[in-house]
């Protein structure tokens, strides 16, 4: 019970992280050990600020993918970053007619294999200020410090913050985002 509720505690927490957990990939040990007997997918559906990803995970048919063997890293929008998005495109999206434009939206948030936190900023700082992400989509993310936080910039020039790191599951890890990323256009 004791585990269970630092998880809800880190989960609902996290969010608004500073570049110091972005940058060093530091998180509550007792909290990670928890969430490692979790998938993505179940961390995801424990957060009250991810119900939208959810819903477009489960629209999408993508829940088996993201419980599947892994490692995946997900940058996770939030509910508010779907809130976001103009008016009338989510509930577009979520209309069964559009579950391919779904899942390619959904996939662009998903790297292969575990990158944590500190994964990411040595890949920046190794890559001169910038770190470019295949993304399980087939295009490209990438990586940068702005304002000593960690961005991703999509290939239309949208940029999305890390707000939160290195929230491991069984099967990966989960950064969470506070935009959606959208692939080429």
């Amino acid at each position: 019970m004791k585990r269970l509720t630092i998880l809800s505690l880190m989960i609902a927490g996290l969010f608004s992280m500073q570049q110091v957990q972005a940058q060093c990939g530091s998180s509550n040990s007792k909290a990670k050990t928890a969430s490692y007997e979790k998938d993505l997918v179940e961390i995801a559906m424990s957060s009250e600020d991810h119900e939208t990803l959810v819903a477009a995970v489960k629209a999408a048919d993508l829940v088996e993918t993201l419980k599947g063997e892994g490692p995946f890293t997900i940058f996770a929008p939030t509910d508010d970053a779907f809130a976001n998005l103009p008016e009338g495109t989510l509930s577009t999206l979520l209309k069964p007619e559009n579950k391919a434009t779904l899942q390619a939206i959904l996939t662009y948030h998903v790297v292969a294999g575990e990158f944590d936190a500190g994964k990411v900023v040595a890949a920046i700082k190794a890559g001169n200020g910038k770190a470019v992400l295949n993304t399980v989509q087939g295009g490209t993310l990438t990586a940068k410090m702005k304002d000593g936080k960690v961005v991703l910039i999509d290939e239309n020039g949208g940029m999305s913050y890390v707000t939160a790191t290195d929230l491991k599951g069984s099967n990966g890890v989960i950064h969470v985002i506070d935009a959606v990323i959208l692939p080429e256009s």
